[in-house]
């Protein structure tokens, strides 16, 4: 089984919240949250910050953790080849403080948008964006987020 540890940023500002247009080397282009792994000896909350800046442009600050989620993605659901794989995903509300919104240089991001949250439903989109939104709607006590079904526009 592999395994990720990863930040995300849950930016959300007068009902719209942040994403990035994620496009695999395949050329599928799926909507996700600002965030990914963690570097060795790297903490969560400077990954958080420094993928923001790396994927939108932009200048974020932590407000809180929102929660942790841990995934299990069967191999079924990969591609041909690949194990079962363990994502675990730090939540945290950010707030943009600056910069400019662009593509991710050489990166996989193509576009990063301030989008309506009810607009989000009708997007492909990774179950990330579910998962923290309904954490940032919710604030959980435990910091724990009922699981996500992935299927039709939400994808792993």
């Amino acid at each position: 089984m592999s395994f990720r540890l990863a930040a995300y940023a849950v930016c959300v500002e007068d009902d719209r919240v942040l994403l990035a247009r994620h496009v695999s080397p395949s050329g599928v282009s799926t909507w996700t949250l600002p965030g990914g792994r963690v570097e060795h000896a790297e903490d969560p909350f400077d990954a958080v910050i420094r993928e923001v800046a790396e994927e939108t442009g932009c200048d974020a600050v932590v407000e809180r953790l929102l929660g942790v989620d841990s995934r299990l993605i069967p191999a079924a659901d990969r591609a041909p080849g690949l194990p079962d794989h363990q994502n675990v995903g730090v939540f945290y509300r950010c707030r943009i403080t600056g910069g400019r919104l662009r593509p991710e240089p050489n990166g996989e991001i193509a576009e990063s948008r301030w989008t309506p949250i009810p607009d989000v439903a009708r997007l492909r989109r990774s179950s990330l964006v579910d998962i923290g939104l309904d954490l940032a709607r919710t604030e959980p006590p435990t910091g724990h987020v009922a699981p996500v079904a992935v299927g039709g526009l939400i994808q792993h």
